[in-house]
């Protein structure tokens, strides 16, 4: 089972990524149900070394604020609850 929890009426749960064998515990990731994708703090992932690569394709995401350029990237595993 998934938890989430509410703030500011926004619903937020927890996610744990794996990479090269490297797991890393994020509290507080918003669920955006009207987002095609997902989005994750380059600062963290570089935690697990999940670094940019030359290789990897770079996109943009436009939302309220504007637009931002992001890395996009394939890990081992994205673990949320019981869901992998």
């Amino acid at each position: 089972m998934t938890t989430i929890t509410f703030r500011l009426g926004l619903p937020f749960t927890t996610v744990i990524i794996t990479h090269v064998g490297k797991s890393l515990l994020m509290d507080r990731v918003l669920i955006d149900t009207g987002s095609a994708a997902t989005v994750f703090s380059a600062d963290r992932l570089a935690e697990i070394d999940l670094l940019p690569e030359p290789t990897d394709r770079v996109r943009e995401i436009r939302g309220v604020g504007g637009f931002e350029y992001v890395v996009e990237k394939q890990t081992e595993q994205i673990t949320v609850g019981t869901l992998t």
